[in-house]
């Protein structure tokens, strides 16, 4: 390949993941699903392209719906052949979140996951933040939140509901 193709497909590619950043997740749309780190590679030859992607959770409902919006962003990018491609031997891990995403989460009004470590259950027992007031006088009201990837906490400072990002 000349060094003119791979520019060529170097600028192909990073059209491609310009308009996959415009991908919002159908469940928690202040975060494209590049933030989420659900989209894992993007492979280009010619105006064609190849998409990885990595759900959050295997059973997540919201798959095909992420599918179709990759796709649909793509093609009114100008691509050709679209190809997504959904990866079920990696596993997604709150831990690829980065800082700035999580401030997105914490902006929107959900609380981010902590870090993981080798100690589940005592990440799952630190105290969670209220994404409203910072206060961490808070209580898990349930385990389920509106989807799959949340659970319903209650802060008895500012007496509000919110969500928190599920660590996995």
């Amino acid at each position: 390949m000349s060094s003119e193709q791979k520019q060529i497909d170097i600028s192909v590619e990073e059209k491609a993941w310009k308009a996959l950043n415009s991908v919002q997740d159908p469940e928690i749309p202040v975060l494209s699903l590049v933030d989420l780190q659900i989209i894992r590679s993007v492979r280009t030859k010619g105006n064609d392209v190849e998409v990885e992607m990595t759900p959050t959770f295997m059973g997540c409902p919201a798959l095909d719906r992420m599918k179709e919006d990759i796709q649909v962003r793509l093609r009114e990018a100008g691509f050709d052949e679209i190809t997504v491609n959904v990866d079920r031997t990696s596993s997604w891990s709150t831990d690829l979140l980065t800082e700035p995403t999580k401030e997105k989460l914490r902006v929107f009004g959900i609380a981010p996951p902590p870090k993981m470590n080798e100690t589940l259950p005592v990440t799952l027992l630190l105290p969670v933040s209220c994404p409203f007031c910072g206060s961490t006088k808070t209580n898990l009201e349930s385990p389920f939140g509106s989807t799959l990837c949340k659970q319903l906490y209650y802060c008895d400072s500012c007496r509000q509901s919110f969500e928190r990002f599920k660590p996995l």
